[in-house]
Formats: structure tokens, C-alpha cells, sequence
């Protein structure tokens, strides 16, 4: 009785579980959308302030950039966290350059850049222009 179960029920429990072990991995990763945005603003206003500085290379002030998009948008999903639906109404250009300046010394530290105030431009410039351009 024993062997008849298992030559019933084992194909069938591999069959399903090798066809959902195949699906599983198919169905797509789920991000922010905003979190990507606001990354990709940043990217490309540290690209352009380096470009405007004449500050390191292209490459690096994107990262910069885009680390500093990040932490604004993190901050802004902080503050306004109980209210989602007011989140791009109620935000603060302080907070939000201010936050990108922290950012953007933060990350030129990480990626070993050795100039403060120009990481501290570029990551501000990307805050200001999330702030600008979600408004």
C-alpha cells in the first residue's frame, strides 16, 4: 500500500513543484516606481553639475546624484508617511536640498571622492531639481 501511494503521489508532487520553482522566478521584481524617478532626476542633475563644475567625472556625479534622489525621496516617504496621498503637495525645498547636500557628502565619501563642498553641490542640485520636477 505504501509503494502504490508513492508511485501515485510523487510524480505529481515533483511535476508541481518543479513547475511553480519555474514560475516563480518569472514574475518581476516590484519597485518604487518614485524611488526610481527620483533616482533617475538626481542622476542626471549630478551628471549636469559636474559637467558645470567641471568636478570629477561623469560617472561618479551620476552615483552622486542618484544617491542623493534616493534620500529625498526617502525622506519625503518618512515625513509624510501617514499621509500618502499628500505626499507631493506638502514637500519642503529645505528638506529636500538639504537632505541631497547630506546625501551627496555621504555618498562622494563612499565613492571615495575627496572634494566636500562640490559633493555637497551636486547632491543639493539633485534635491532641488526632484523638488522642481515632482512638484
Amino acid at each position: 500500500m505504501n509503494l502504490s501511494l508513492k508511485r501515485t503521489f510523487l510524480p505529481g508532487l515533483v511535476a508541481t513543484s518543479l513547475f511553480s520553482a519555474t514560475l516563480l522566478p518569472a514574475q518581476p521584481a516590484s519597485a518604487d516606481d518614485k524611488v526610481l524617478r527620483d533616482a533617475g532626476i538626481g542622476a542626471a542633475a549630478g551628471a549636469i553639475t559636474g559637467a558645470i563644475t567641471g568636478d570629477g567625472s561623469v560617472l561618479t556625479n551620476a552615483v552622486n546624484g542618484a544617491a542623493a534622489g534616493a534620500a529625498v525621496n526617502g525622506a519625503n516617504g518618512i515625513r509624510n508617511e501617514r499621509r500618502p496621498r499628500n505626499r507631493q503637495r506638502n514637500r519642503n525645498v529645505v528638506q529636500d536640498i538639504g537632505v541631497g547636500a547630506g546625501a551627496g557628502v555621504v555618498s562622494g565619501a563612499v565613492t571615495n571622492r575627496r572634494h566636500t563642498g562640490s559633493n555637497a553641490l551636486t547632491g543639493a542640485a539633485a534635491g532641488a531639481a526632484i523638488h522642481l520636477l515632482t512638484k
